[in-house]
């Protein structure tokens, strides 16, 4: 259990700290909950990007964090995006309510494209032996869904027509399918149909 799976082990246990916070405003008040809640996610973005440049710099990269840190990072968007729904849902706005139908199709869109490239991974590692590395585009995609997250999660504490969120929503939609798109056309010929 070396300093780089100790901070991914440390991400996964901040996630559920995150979630009580975000989908009960009703015990802290929904300003100091949403604010609570975008930092522990800001924090468990951050370590995302600290446990892997440590792993890498230092050679402690492990079979342990190669299977637990990708499981971290799906499970704080996915939970994320979970609590976000919850969240508006819950309230009566109908501005809130429109953005929650739009962010769950969004939603639908990233899940499937996590789990479509993270499938890939596996049988191409499987069957080739190849580990398909994260890209730039795959790089972005990542950032595109950290800041969006904070900024869904935060706005409606200072403006009440999801303006930046649907922005936001747009960029997270289209790098996480341009980006699955370029794994897809890289990683494709080395998924054989007749195996």
């Amino acid at each position: 259990m070396n300093l780089p799976n100790k901070i991914t082990c440390a991400r996964m246990a901040l996630i559920p700290f995150f979630l009580f916070f975000l989908i009960f405003p009703e015990i802290t008040g929904e300003f100091l909950s949403r604010i609570i809640a975008a930092v522990i996610f800001g924090i468990t973005a951050f370590t995302d990007m600290l446990d892997g440049k440590i792993a890498r710099k230092y050679n402690l990269v492990t079979d342990f964090g190669k299977f637990m840190d990708p499981l971290a990072d799906k499970l704080m968007v996915f939970g994320a995006m979970i609590g976000i729904l919850v969240l508006n849902t819950s309230g009566t706005q109908e501005n809130s309510l429109v953005f929650s139908k739009i962010f769950a199709i969004s939603a639908f869109i990233i899940i499937f494209r996590e789990l479509a490239v993270t499938s890939m991974r596996m049988v191409v590692s499987n069957t080739d032996g190849i580990v398909i590395a994260a890209n730039i585009f795959g790089k972005m995609k990542t950032v595109s869904q950290i800041i969006g997250i904070i900024v869904i999660i935060t706005e409606p504490l200072f403006w009440e027509n999801f303006y930046v969120s649907y922005a936001m929503l747009v960029i997270m939609v289209f790098t996480t399918l341009f980006s699955g798109f370029n794994y897809f056309k890289a990683y494709w010929p080395h998924i054989n149909s007749n195996k």
